[in-house]
């Protein structure tokens, strides 16, 4: 089964002033890479390429790079095809973020495209069964709100089945535990509260931190620091129990090695839209399953990479949570394919049946939305 396309497609939509604020600053809009992969049957897989925020120079690399060494290939062939790319480019260039990311957009298209030529859902192809995946509600906290409009926010999320929330930190130390504070005494000891800074704090606040994260009975704390800064990440390790989690800023297997090595960060979060694809993915999880390292997938974008998240869950022995991302207005989840998951009573989640992914990609969004220049935050 012959490749004989690779299409990217860089998109975008704005964000209406007030939007999600992070500790890097005011989301202004949101981008994606949609990468269409055509085999000699016709048949089309579609994969997700973060965007990096550079997602035209992630499209162009796609289209004018890695096209050209994987065309003629045979889809089925997967190892080859990540081997070629990785000899190619990863080798004789160093571990870039801008390969990792246009590969995975790549890998993953291959995977739907395979599952679909064989009449298969994608976990099945990946060698999983339709297990239910406990799954948190992410994209909560946006905006560093107060507490009594944090817990407005979050209510019908609980209502509607999740057990788990992933809040916004990287504010002040004060805020960040008076915010943590009212989600435990509003929703109570059962709720899993989890928790991510985007590289808000420096290593002084994470002292301060981490024992009231201890004392409310915080599930992790991720990305306290950026990825290579491994020092901090040791440091940190001693000012409490509260594991510390990374992984979506790591790319491929030979970044985690490192982490591995360092024994610091004990949730991993590889993004399947970030790593190298679904083929790189299972080589992490497959790493970390010998050290019983539990893998959380980061997945925030498009309703493809998150729909190919649970597959991805429902196949490897050491999964955990899928990062539902029920924040507002995301066009790329809403919009651009069908319905990617659904959340249950018992606050999990389930692979499609269809076969593939099990997402259909709406082209006219990709038209209707073309790329916007320019940085995400500001």
């Amino acid at each position: 089964m012959k490749i004989v396309d690779v299409r990217a497609y860089p998109t975008s939509f704005p964000l209406p002033p007030g939007g999600p604020r992070l500790g890097i600053g005011q989301a202004v809009k949101r981008d994606a890479v949609m990468v269409k992969v055509t085999t000699e049957d016709g048949i089309v897989g579609w994969g997700e390429a973060h965007h990096g925020r550079a997602h035209t120079a992630v499209a162009t690399l796609i289209q004018t790079t890695l096209r050209q060494l994987i065309l003629g290939m045979d889809a089925f062939d997967t190892t080859g095809i990540n081997a070629r790319i990785y000899k190619y480019q990863l080798a004789s260039h160093g571990m870039g973020a801008g390969c990792a990311l246009a590969m995975s957009g790549i890998d993953m298209a291959i995977w739907d495209a395979k599952a679909k030529a064989l009449n298969l859902p994608l976990y099945k192809l990946l060698g999983g069964a339709a297990r239910a995946v406990p799954a948190y509600a992410g994209g909560v906290a946006l905006g560093y709100q107060e507490p009594a409009e944090l817990i407005d926010e979050a209510a019908p999320h609980m209502a509607a089945g999740y057990k788990a929330v992933k809040l916004r930190v990287g504010d002040t130390v004060k805020d960040d535990v008076a915010r943590m504070e009212a989600v435990r005494d509003a929703f109570g000891k059962e709720l899993t509260i989890l928790t991510d800074a985007n590289i808000g704090y420096n290593i002084d606040q994470v002292r301060q931190v981490m024992p009231e994260m201890d004392r409310l009975n915080i599930g992790w704390l991720e990305e306290p620091f950026p990825a290579h800064d491994h020092h901090s990440y040791s440091q940190a390790r001693g000012y409490g129990s509260t594991p510390l989690a990374a992984g979506e800023n790591h790319f491929t297997r030979y970044e985690f090695t490192r982490v591995l090595e360092d024994g610091v960060i004990t949730i991993w979060q590889p993004d399947l839209s970030k790593c190298g694809g679904i083929t790189e993915a299972q080589r992490i999880a497959a790493m970390a399953s010998a050290f019983k390292i539990p893998i959380h997938p980061h997945s925030s974008m498009t309703g493809v990479n998150q729909a190919a998240s649970i597959h991805f869950l429902a196949a490897i022995e050491n999964g955990g949570y899928f990062e539902a991302d029920i924040s507002r207005a995301n066009k790329f989840r809403d919009e651009l394919c069908s319905t990617p998951w659904t959340i249950g009573a018992d606050g999990h989640v389930r692979p499609n049946e269809t076969p593939g992914i099990g997402v259909e990609v709406d082209e006219g969004f990709l038209a209707a939305y073309p790329a916007i220049e320019g940085p995400g935050y500001v």
